[in-house]
């Protein structure tokens, strides 16, 4: 179990990388040097002041820090460096998220994330030059991710919406609409091949990842819930990586109130009843992949 104090220093962490200032900064505007803010991110006991004075730089209120009722996270480099430092020590993780899942997809998808998150950025957008080196960060935390799930493999437990699965095949892996013709073709081929991939991890029937399908309405705002031997935590989330892409606009948040994990838990028990799983909702993916139309496959081909 984590130290009150470890924990501060994760929340300190996020929120650092969030501000786009570099440990130094950080350090020197608060008055303190850069292996003393170290310190306090690995978890040693901070002072008050030194808190107060980083919880005024980095724009995140003192209560957050010290872990006292939600987080609220309004970065989404916040965000997932959160869920990362959660994962780290999950035994088992509760995924609604669609209609994909970033620690089950494919390398592919990996490899294509950099260039969607930055063509997702609007060239008009005010500080285009920090979400872009946002980006950047988001894609060094992901790549962590990924690596510690492979290290560790805890259980995963992943909902995902039928509707959001067909929507996605309709318009592909797409970080704005205005693409060219041939791009959105590629794109449309990427979101088949990661349904490929979902399909392929359904037929493997691996008990340490549960898949289900969800042809009832889900919310749409993905949720996790962690869950570690004596702890839960539960995050909520309109940062998105797959469909329509999200990583500027929205409050993220974390708890770890009794009555939030109840009510969420309850939502994944009552999907789960009804959810395909296995070598049917393989099926029934293989299925929409064969009857898939796409804008791109009714737009004419280039002669």
């Amino acid at each position: 179990m984590p130290s009150q104090y470890e924990e501060i220093g994760q929340r300190v962490k996020a929120f650092r990388l969030a501000s786009g200032f570099s440990a130094e900064e950080v350090a020197q505007r608060i008055g303190i040097s850069r292996t003393a803010l170290y310190r306090v991110e690995k978890g040693e006991i901070a002072k008050i002041d030194t808190l107060e004075r980083l919880s005024e730089l980095l724009e995140v209120s003192l209560p957050t820090l010290l872990g006292v009722g939600i987080e609220y996270m309004a970065s989404a480099v916040s965000y997932f460096e959160r869920t990362r430092q959660l994962e780290e020590k999950a035994d088992q993780i509760i995924v609604l998220a669609g209609p994909v899942s970033f620690l089950l997809a494919s390398n592919r998808f990996e490899q294509a994330l950099d260039g969607l998150l930055r063509e997702s950025i609007p060239d008009d957008v005010a500080n285009r030059g920090k979400y872009l080196g946002d980006v950047d960060k988001i894609m060094e935390i992901l790549h962590e991710r990924k690596r510690t799930y492979m290290r560790r493999r805890p259980n995963i437990v992943n909902l995902i919406s039928a509707d959001q699965i067909s929507r996605f095949l309709s318009t592909g892996l797409l970080g704005r609409r205005d693409l060219p013709e041939d791009v959105r073709r590629e794109r449309h081929e990427l979101a088949r091949g990661e349904m490929e991939h979902l399909a392929a991890l359904l037929d493997a029937d691996d008990l340490g990842m549960q898949i289900g399908l969800v042809t009832d309405t889900l919310p749409l705002a993905g949720f996790q819930i962690f869950r570690q031997a004596d702890l839960k935590y539960l995050t909520i989330s309109p940062f998105r990586l797959g469909e329509q892409p999200n990583i500027r606009v929205g409050v993220a948040m974390l708890t770890s109130a009794p009555e939030a994990l109840k009510l969420h838990e309850k939502i994944v028990k009552e999907s789960w009843k009804t959810a395909m799983k296995g070598a049917d909702a393989a099926d029934y993916l293989r299925n929409l992949l064969e009857t898939d139309t796409t804008e791109a496959d009714r737009m004419p081909s280039k002669s």
